[in-house]
């Protein structure tokens, strides 16, 4: 088993998603991203920041993956990445302003690392029954975010159809 040696981190790379996700390389690292598979993934994000001001972490592990993939090549179809919202997570994807409101905080810093996500192929769901447990309406959600019955439903749907689970 050979060791892969990681010292201080350099700066980070952002191949496919600008600003967000950054990467290191480590060109000796054993397990790589393989451009020979077909990257079905999906993400289910339930936990919260732990401040309303600050990304969504698991979010952003989204936007890392995308990353580690770009780094060697590997580019997933649209949709072939799929991010499921629901529970305390919820809010995130609120549009600035009911955000700002809500949170009392200047706006949703989760938007824009959302826009960068669809821009880069990612399809990013909420579930509606969180939706209205927490008291969102559909015309305060953030465009192009898609809203599905369940997280339930998404979750048992795309994993049955070969999509790989990574939990928050």
């Amino acid at each position: 088993m050979g060791g892969t040696s990681v010292a201080a981190p350099p700066d980070l790379l952002y191949p496919v998603i600008p600003r967000f996700g950054g990467i290191v390389a480590v060109p000796s690292a054993a397990e790589r991203p393989d451009p020979k598979l077909r990257y079905r993934v999906l993400f289910n994000i339930t936990k919260a920041a732990s401040a309303p001001d600050h990304l969504n972490p698991s979010l952003e592990k989204v936007a890392r993956f995308v990353n580690l993939l770009g780094a060697d090549k590997v580019r997933p179809g649209p949709g072939d990445i799929v991010v499921i919202i629901h529970g305390p997570a919820t809010p995130v994807i609120l549009q600035n302003a009911p955000y700002a409101a809500r949170m009392k905080v200047a706006e949703n810093p989760n938007v824009m690392l959302i826009e960068a996500l669809r821009t880069a192929g990612v399809w990013v769901h909420v579930c509606s029954q969180a939706m209205i447990a927490n008291k969102i309406t559909s015309d305060q959600v953030t465009p192009g975010v898609v809203i599905d019955d369940s997280a339930l439903t998404t979750l048992a749907n795309l994993q049955l159809r070969g999509f790989a689970l990574i939990p928050d």
